[in-house]
């Protein structure tokens, strides 16, 4: 994957996150970076066609920068109790999240959009997190901890107490499900 097998042009990542840039690196997939400006609002309320609208969304906008070369946008959010968690907005916000999560399983999906040559290419990935309950103290200590994630907590923080178990894919938690982007890139390879 190095060369997008067989196509001499980088990928570029529609995203600022931390996590998707070391997800792709051990992916050993070469890259570039230019995070998308793209409006994040949107009416919907099915979680599987947000993520993919806003993967999609962020893909084509930053494809308007590279023309011609693949753009790999993402989107996560968490669903808990039938409401959608993005990242939080303030301290309050966060904490309402927590205790709304505790102790319940929330599944977070992951939409990605690959726009390659015109053609935009899209993939939803669903896990399921349970989280283990927490006393208020606890929640309120954790609370702001993790303001730039889906969900006001992070999987891949080994000290954080929050997260009991994971049913799927771990990647997809922590924001770029590889095995929906190696499936994108291999539909856009079989599409030349």
């Amino acid at each position: 994957m190095e060369r997008l097998r067989g196509n001499s042009l980088k990928l570029v990542l529609a995203s600022a996150s931390p996590r998707r840039r070391a997800i792709l690196r051990a992916a050993g997939v070469a890259f570039s970076v230019d995070p998308s400006d793209a409006d994040e609002d949107s009416p919907e309320k099915n979680p599987r066609r947000l993520v993919v609208k806003l993967a999609r969304r962020k893909a084509l906008d930053v494809a308007k920068r590279h023309p011609g070369r693949p753009v790999l946008g993402a989107d996560t959010l968490v669903v808990c109790a039938g409401k959608i968690l993005g990242k939080p907005a303030d301290l309050e916000d966060a904490l309402g999240m927590l205790i709304l999560q505790s102790g319940r399983a929330q599944r977070v999906y992951t939409g990605t959009a690959l726009v390659v040559g015109g053609r935009v290419y899209t993939e939803v990935a669903v896990t399921t997190v349970y989280a283990r309950r927490l006393d208020a103290a606890r929640l309120r200590r954790l609370a702001g901890k993790h303001m730039d994630k889906a969900g006001a907590y992070a999987v891949q923080d080994r000290s954080d107490p929050f997260v009991e178990r994971i049913v799927g894919d771990r990647d997809n938690v922590t924001g770029l499900p590889m095995r929906s982007v190696r499936r994108l890139l291999a539909r856009a390879r079989r599409a030349r």
